[in-house]
């Protein structure tokens, strides 16, 4: 078994009365990253749903998700073979 949970926990490191965050060095494993904090450096607590979410669809569906940037945004792998097939 591989485990798959990584990444979850970045909006930790905003303070308390933030909501958001922003950086210029991005970590981690880009297949479960939220397009803003790969691109951008934005992170917040939804870059955190994001990523559960990819793990969740890779759980129901059985696929990795393997993810490409682009300087046009352009995205393919789990999400969008998910937004075809259902």
């Amino acid at each position: 078994m591989n485990p798959k949970i990584s990444d979850f926990g970045m909006a930790r490191i905003v303070e308390i009365d933030q909501d958001r965050g922003n950086t210029n060095r991005i970590v981690g494993t880009y297949g479960y990253m939220s397009p803003e904090y790969a691109m951008l450096g934005e992170f917040s607590e939804k870059s955190d749903v994001f990523s559960f979410g990819v793990m969740i669809l890779e759980i129901i569906t059985g696929k990795r998700n393997v993810q490409f940037y682009d300087s046009h945004s352009l995205m393919e792998g789990l999400i969008a073979y998910v937004s075809v097939t259902f």
